[in-house]
């Protein structure tokens, strides 16, 4: 009869309104979260985003990354008054600074790579999708002679990205580490002097929290919450996207 007391959806499309047939049927209130994408993708076409505000309408509680991510919801016709802000959270028992001696020596033995002491490390971790930008990281590590590359996500663009990384020269610096576990993630990430993500749009990447968790200083394009992360040089950068800046 009353199996629990709310429905929470954790991304607005196509689960918000899936969310919000469920809560009418039963009469609970109802939560639904938008995490980036969900709102910046299926936003844009009509036939979503009008089942979207209908669903937004209903809930009780609306929720977003970002303080960006809100305002692009209130863009979009949701009331901005019923939104909350809940920044991408991360363990930090498990992401945090692991900065030794021997952490490079330890991550080239358990990865098979040639890590050095001295040489720029760059990690670039997200999907292998045109959105993340890593085509513009590749691009901009041809004008960066020392530096090696650690691309840590799977995806439809990864047969393209290692024929361009042969393209440009720079296939023997870049690294396709595919998808790691996370007791790994965290030492490739300390053990790179940036991460780099240049992506097109986003709420708040869980690899930009991820990284500064770890120590690691991050360089973003100046999309969702990019601002409200990098709030000085200790941070980060926030970058063009193009690779001549990426470079930089």
């Amino acid at each position: 009869e009353t199996p629990f007391d709310m429905v929470d959806a954790q991304f607005f499309y196509p689960d918000g309104p899936a969310a919000a047939a469920i809560a009418r049927s039963l009469d609970l209130p109802l939560a639904i979260k938008a995490r980036g994408a969900d709102v910046h993708y299926w936003g844009a076409k009509g036939f979503a985003r009008a089942k979207m505000r209908d669903a937004a309408r209903q809930a009780s509680r609306l929720l977003a990354v970002s303080e960006a991510l809100a305002d692009d919801m209130a863009a979009l016709g949701m009331e901005r008054a019923k939104i909350a802000v809940h920044y991408t959270g991360v363990d930090r028992d498990r992401f945090r600074p692991l900065q030794n001696e021997g952490l490079r020596r330890m991550l080239g033995e358990r990865l098979g790579l040639p890590l050095g002491e001295k040489e720029p490390i760059l990690a670039s971790v997200g999907a292998l999708i045109p959105r993340k930008g890593q085509a513009l990281v590749l691009r901009a590590l041809a004008d960066l002679e020392d530096a090696r590359l650690l691309l840590v996500g799977k995806g439809p663009d990864e047969a393209k990205l290692r024929a361009l990384a042969d393209e440009l020269g720079v296939g023997e610096r870049v690294h396709f580490l595919g998808l790691l576990d996370h007791d790994l993630l965290p030492l490739v990430l300390s053990a790179s002097d940036a991460m780099v993500l240049p992506s097109a749009s986003e709420g708040l990447a869980n690899a930009w929290v991820e990284a500064l968790a770890c120590g690691t200083p991050i360089v973003i394009a100046d999309v969702g919450g990019a601002r409200e992360l990098v709030r000085g040089p200790a941070a980060g950068l926030i970058v063009a996207r193009e690779p001549a800046s990426i470079a930089e």
